[in-house]
């Protein structure tokens, strides 16, 4: 997902992975960054500690780009039959 949005809009993405051990440490506590897993978009937490749909992200981007929302997602008839 990142990589594609990253290719979409003129932003630089910047993937941080390091074992969870280092995540609970005083020290990564002390950065006042969120609990991992998360992305954040410039000083916004978009999402700490789960999944985020690619929409939501896609639309914190264009707002921080300033540029209008994405169109949602056209649903397929499976998502309208079953509300998804």
């Amino acid at each position: 997902m990142m990589p594609r949005l990253g290719e979409k809009y003129a932003i630089e993405i910047e993937t941080i992975s390091k074992p969870i051990a280092a995540y609970q440490t005083d020290e990564y506590f002390e950065l006042d960054l969120p609990a991992a897993p998360a992305i954040m978009v410039e000083d916004e937490i978009v999402v700490e500690g789960s999944d985020v749909a690619e929409d939501k992200l896609e639309a914190v981007i264009c707002r921080h780009l300033g540029l209008p929302p994405p169109e949602p997602p056209k649903k397929g008839f499976l998502g309208r039959l079953f509300g998804k």
